[in-house]
Parts: structure tokens; sequence; C-alpha cells
């Protein structure tokens, strides 16, 4: 695992180097898909495939990139070649979706009309819309160690607080009900910034990076926790 990983971070670092790749660029439209050459998410920015949403392993589901979208998927759903007019009207492999679109073809399988669930959100489309986002840690009950993830408060869902495992991750693995936790700010603690969100006997403990980000997200909790869900209702209440 430790020499996969190595290997990984070579090759992102390498072409970065040559195409000057950039996280922020925008993913491409539509009508461009095979057009124009992808921006290819980050492995290391998602933990589970972009398309079917099952988490990667070292040696049974792998990682592959779509050479039409740029989506880190799984072998399963891209196991499909589509000609792409950017390389020559080569066959190329794509996912499940960018299969349809290219070519044309309906497949058995295909899922577009599935109706998502509460977890169902993406975290890049979740965060582009959020009242706020960053990497936090969650501890567990013993206070000694924890999930460091990528934590999202949706403008649209504003009472309920989002949990990713890694910033690109197309399925949140849990959410939290804010509405009506309190929030706790705690002493800093060896230099970890601290700080609870409690209910009843349901206590859960953050770390945030810096006081900065810390204070912002005990304010963005509060607002939700209070069931307030725009600026201008917490100043019609001051």
């Amino acid at each position: 695992q430790d020499a996969i990983d190595r290997k990984e971070k070579r090759s992102e670092t390498f072409k970065t180097a040559v195409h000057g790749l950039d996280t922020d660029t925008p993913a491409l439209k539509t009508e461009e898909l095979g057009r124009r050459a992808p921006q290819w998410v980050r492995d290391n920015l998602v933990t589970m495939c972009m398309r079917c949403k099952e988490p990667f392993n070292a040696i049974t589901r792998r990682r592959h990139h779509c050479r039409a979208c740029g989506y880190v998927v799984c072998a399963r759903c891209s196991d499909y070649k589509a000609e792409l007019q950017y390389d020559g009207n080569r066959p190329n492999r794509v996912c499940q979706e960018c299969y349809i679109f290219l070519t044309g073809h309906t497949l058995l399988e295909d899922r577009e009309g599935k109706h998502k669930g509460i977890l169902e959100k993406g975290a890049a489309e979740v965060s582009s819309r959020s009242l706020l986002c960053s990497s936090l840690q969650l501890l567990d009950k013993n206070g000694k160690g924890g999930t460091r993830g990528w934590f999202v408060i949706p403008q649209d869902d504003p009472l309920v607080l989002y949990i990713y495992a890694a910033p690109q991750d197309v399925r949140a693995h849990t959410s939290i009900p804010l509405l009506g936790y309190q929030v706790r700010d705690m002493p800093q603690s060896e230099s970890r910034h601290l700080f609870q969100l409690a209910q009843s006997r349901q206590v859960f403990t953050f770390v945030a990076d810096t006081e900065e980000l810390k204070q912002r997200w005990m304010r963005a909790m509060a607002r939700s926790a209070a069931g307030i869900t725009h600026p201008e209702e917490e100043e019609e209440d001051a």
C-alpha cells in the first residue's frame, strides 16, 4: 500500500508539472465531452467511485479515470470504450454516463431516474453552494483518536451537517441534524482547537486547524442549531 501511495503521489506531481493541472479547474460542459481533454480529478480527493459510490481499495476496486469527463471511477463503471474527438477519434476508456452520451446507446443498468437519498449529494457540488465547508477532525468518544474529513453545511439544507471522507466524494458517509444542539467552546489542548456539539447525552467533539476556523464553525453551527437559515433572520432576532 505504501508503494502504491508513493507511485500515485509521484504520478500526480508529474501530471501537475507537465500539464499545470489545477483542482479548481471547472468540469467540462456536457457538449464538450469528447471534444476537449478533461481535467482529471485527483486520486487523493476521493475515497469512493464517483459513479457507483462504492469505496476504493488497493486490491479488488482500483481507481481509474474516465477519459471523457475526468472522474475517478472503478473498473466496473469504466468498462466502456468510446471514440474521443480530442484524441483523434481513437477509442478510450470512459464511464457509463459518458458512454451513453457519446454513443447514444442505452444500457439496462442505467440508473438515470433513480431517486437520490439524503446522503447522495456530491461534496464538490454541495461545497460550491454552502454556508461553510472545510476540513475538520471528528474525535471518537474517548477523545484520543478520530476521523478527519470534509464537513459541509449546504445552503439548501442549512440545518444539517454533512460529513464526507474527502472533498470530491460523491456521497456523504454520515450527516448530523444540527437543530436543537448546543455549541460549546473548549480550551485549547496540545495546540488543538476544540469545540463540541451537545444535545442530551449525544456529544460530538471537533478539532479545527486554526482558532479562526473554529470560531467560524461555532458561529455557523450555532445559527443552524437555532433554526436560523438566512443571515437576515439572525439580524432580525438580534
